[in-house]
């Protein structure tokens, strides 16, 4: 498992990036390259810096307010083995996690099959919003989205209900 992830920032306190407040960390490296990204300066995969995921628990712990933690991006798929571990402890901590991915649940669902991190993560994953960006689909009055196509998903739920089942290889 990866001890550390390429981030562009983090946002120690977010209200826009899931429910209640959270400590949101955005990935660097996104090979989706939507166009009207709200990132795109996450998009180039050398770019940013390489942070040891012990020091960003040690900054989320911080703050007992945080309900839990956002990974966006970039595209934090790209780096489910980083995400997953640090995922793992949040979860620890009790909190919630909300994924942002360019992929749709189908195609990570798929990619589970062949990648334990991905099916890791999508285990632990409270909210997955999926999809990509699309512009001419853009809508600014949606909670937690940009565009139209793009899904909230509860994914504990779905996991719940057996609607999702992940295949850990």
């Amino acid at each position: 498992m990866a001890d550390s992830i390429r981030i562009a920032g983090i946002m120690r306190e977010s209200i826009v990036d899931g429910p209640g407040i959270r400590f949101a960390v955005f990935c660097q490296g996104c090979p989706h390259n939507c166009p009207g990204c709200h990132n795109p300066e996450t998009h180039d995969f050398f770019g940013g810096s390489e942070v040891k995921v012990d020091r960003i628990i040690e900054e989320f712990d911080k703050n007992p307010l945080l309900v839990g933690m956002t990974f966006s991006g970039g595209e934090p798929m790209c780096q489910s083995e980083g995400f997953a571990a640090l995922g793992k402890l949040v979860k620890q901590r009790g909190k919630s996690i909300t994924i942002f991915s360019g992929y749709t649940l189908e195609q990570l669902l798929a990619q589970a099959k062949e990648n334990r991190a991905t099916a890791e993560l999508l285990n632990i994953c409270d909210i997955l919003i999926d999809g990509p960006f699309v512009q001419a689909k853009r809508d600014m009055t949606l909670k937690y989205r940009g565009s139209s196509n793009q899904r909230v998903i509860d994914m504990k739920r779905a996991r719940e209900e057996g609607r999702i089942v992940l295949y850990e290889g």
